[in-house]
Formats: structure tokens, C-alpha cells, sequence
């Protein structure tokens, strides 16, 4: 809320600013006014200049490039994440969204299924993963039936690495 607020109060100070300027007849009016006033005056605006411009040129970039990295990755679309779905989120972006889209992952792949359209369960997830897919499988196969138009290899991830991506995909998919 606070980095809204300073980002709100530089453009109102940057548009009195600009005001100034206009009302004085440009920046030689501005500066035969300050100019004109007594030496407390002066240095009080520069002072004012001095705090606008740490505060507004150093303090909100600071601000807005530190964020808030601590709880950037803890929640999607209102849902609170665990650390499982955190850590599944981490391994869906690095192993599954280059094939997969899913608005949760700022995924768009295209060759295996939209995780958003099919909401799949976290028990279909897991076995997915742990089987993988195949294009027009044999009876014998049947646990390798593909969603998607791709083929995936199984294993892609394995043992917890696999339930957090389950447990992620499942909690997220269809919410964004």
C-alpha cells in the first residue's frame, strides 16, 4: 500500500511541479521568482527540492525494484500457498511450462494440454507425471494416455519434487 502511495504522491508532486512552471510563464519565470524571495525562502525550497528528490528519485525506485520478494511466490489469485505448492510452483516454471500453459506459472506452452481448460486432479497430475503420455497408446498401455497433442516422457520429476507440482497444479489451475 505505502509504494502505491509514494508512486501517487511523485506524479501529484511532478504535476504541481509542472503547474509551477506554467503559471510562471516556463522555467525563466520559475527562476526569476526564486530569485526574488528572501534567503530563508530559497533555502527552505531547496530543501523541499532536496527531499523530493531523494525521496522520489531514490527512495521509491529502491522501493520498487527491492519489492517484496518474500511473499511474491505465496500466493495466486487470492489462494495462500504452501511451501509444497511454493516449491511446486518453482518446479512446474523450470520442468512443465515450456509444454504446459498455466496462468498461474506465467506458462503458455503449447504442445501438452492447457492445465487451466482441464483442472486435472492431483491424483491424474501425479500419475501423469509418473507415467507420462503417449499419442494413441495400446491397451497395454492404457495408464499412458495423453490429454494433450505431445508426447511426455515419464519421471520428469520424481518422489516429493512430483507431489508439490501435483499438489501446485491442482490448487491452481483454473483460478487465475
Amino acid at each position: 500500500m505505502l509504494p502505491a502511495l509514494l508512486f501517487a504522491a511523485f506524479w501529484v508532486v511532478l504535476g504541481l511541479g509542472l503547474f509551477l512552471i506554467a503559471v510562471r510563464g516556463g522555467p525563466g519565470g520559475v527562476r526569476a521568482a526564486l530569485q526574488t524571495q528572501r534567503t530563508g525562502g530559497r533555502q527552505a525550497l531547496n530543501v523541499s527540492f532536496l527531499v523530493a528528490y531523494i525521496g522520489f528519485g531514490v527512495a521509491l525506485p529502491i522501493v520498487f525494484l527491492t519489492g517484496n520478494h518474500a511473499n511474491a511466490n505465496a500466493q495466486f489469485a487470492g489462494l495462500k500457498l504452501t511451501a509444497a505448492e511454493k516449491s511446486g510452483r518453482e518446479l512446474f516454471g523450470q520442468h512443465c511450462g515450456i509444454c504446459h500453459t498455466l496462468q498461474a506459472s506465467n506458462s503458455i506452452g503449447k504442445v501438452g494440454p492447457d492445465l487451466d481448460q482441464i483442472q486435472p486432479s492431483e491424483s491424474l497430475t501425479l500419475h501423469t507425471i509418473n507415467n507420462g503420455c503417449l499419442q494413441k497408446t495400446s491397451a497395454a498401455q492404457s495408464s499412458e494416455t495423453c490429454l494433450g497433442q505431445g508426447t511426455m516422457p515419464a519421471t520428469i520429476v520424481q518422489g516429493k519434487q512430483a507431489q508439490d507440482v501435483a499438489q501446485f497444479v491442482a490448487r491452481v489451475a483454473g483460478k487465475g
